[in-house]
């Protein structure tokens, strides 16, 4: 093959026109898998969506200081809660019994999943039939 001459025009399996790189383009780094698409910049440079602006970075120190901060309003909070009558306690259980009843709940709606499935028709149609609110 003729180094000099290879701009060849190739046809893929699904008929795209491609073409080898030239050699100046080969010096330059600029290699191109895509030879065409619809999407614009598919050949732009990754940019990660965690990208923190240099204004945005604290010292160590820094976000100490706003952790405490953050904890003594959460204690306060607390102490409130406490002062109203609230026990940590009462709250882990009200906690835990929401957890199952979530639990319940998740349980109830995959049987009613597979019921509708089986009878060929919507868990909609199904609620009304079991004489249940949308809502539940």
């Amino acid at each position: 093959m003729n180094t000099e001459h290879t701009a060849e025009t190739n046809r893929s399996a699904n008929n795209c026109p491609l073409s080898t790189p030239e050699a100046k383009d080969l010096k330059k780094g600029v290699l191109k898998r895509t030879p065409f698409s619809k999407f614009k910049r598919v050949n732009s440079n990754f940019k990660s969506p965690l990208q923190v602006s240099e204004s945005a970075k604290v010292s160590p120190a820094e976000e100490v200081a706003e952790l405490e901060r953050k904890r003594e309003q959460l204690d306060t909070e607390i102490a409130q809660l406490e002062a109203e009558g609230y026990r940590v306690e009462e709250l882990e259980h009200h906690i835990d019994m929401l957890h199952e009843y979530n639990d319940i709940k998740d349980i109830g709606q995959s049987l009613l999943g597979r019921i509708a499935a089986l009878r060929g028709t919507t868990t909609r149609d199904l609620y009304s039939h079991f004489g249940l609110e949308l809502d539940d």
